[in-house]
């Protein structure tokens, strides 16, 4: 069963965030020799609720798929890149993630692969985009008002931006209680709702692709985790 991992970094000091800048190059050089690794993404991340046009430069992410849970949670807690990044950062947390439903593409590929529903966690999204240049400004202006809905919202228990190339390929990533909360927030006329139209009907994305998953577990510590994840479990810190 294919198994994805999100892997978030803090790095507070300048010399650990330009450290970590440098890395990107090497990071993909030891992930390429990963037992059990299928795919994966460097991502920088965003400001504010969501995201913002503002990069954040103290956090960044490693998105990767793996074809077990073994191999994910052996990998981002012991092998390079994930544990020289972990000595690197002040805090780091890993989602581990089963696909429950995934379409459109990723720089031409399909990456998740859907399988049965674990059951027992709360459940998380993923939703990525790269725009089309004459489709930037107008993006980025209709964003503030949906990152806003997700922050106020009082269903939606984590979320951020990421995003390979800053402006033009972006991704939100949000953890949910149920699927009823997350399928409230998606359909309700606000915002997100409005702002999908536009897309939909001005063509901003040159690609675009929508994944749910399962979460399965944790590990590390993130200050702005959910509680719940921060409870004694076995995958959980």
């Amino acid at each position: 069963m294919q198994i994805a991992t999100l892997s978030l970094y803090r790095f507070s000091r300048f010399a650990t965030r330009a450290w970590v800048l440098g890395q990107m190059g090497a990071a993909r050089l030891s992930l390429r020799g990963q037992a059990g690794l299928g795919t994966f993404k460097l991502c920088g991340t965003g400001t504010g609720e969501g995201f913002t046009p503002v990069p954040n430069f103290s956090v960044w992410g490693i998105l990767a798929t793996w074809d077990s849970t073994e191999a994910a949670t052996r990998a981002t807690k012991t092998a390079a890149p994930f544990s020289r990044w972990a000595a690197q950062s002040t805090e780091c947390w890993t989602v581990i993630l089963s696909a429950l439903s995934a379409r459109g593409r990723w720089a031409g590929t399909e990456p998740f692969s859907p399988g049965d529903d674990p059951g027992g966690g709360p459940l998380a999204v993923l939703t990525r985009a790269t725009l089309r240049p004459s489709a930037i400004p107008r993006f980025w202006g209709a964003e503030p008002p949906i990152s806003g809905a997700i922050g106020s919202n009082p269903d939606v228990l984590f979320k951020i931006g990421v995003g390979e190339v800053p402006w033009v390929q972006q991704a939100t990533f949000s953890i949910w209680p149920d699927a009823a909360s997350m399928t409230r927030f998606a359909h309700a006329d606000g915002p997100h709702a409005r702002a999908i139209r536009q897309v939909r009907d001005g063509g901003w994305f040159r690609e675009e692709l929508y994944a749910r998953f399962r979460v399965v577990g944790t590990h590390g510590a993130w200050s702005d985790a959910p509680a719940l994840f921060k409870s004694a479990r076995p995958e959980a810190a």
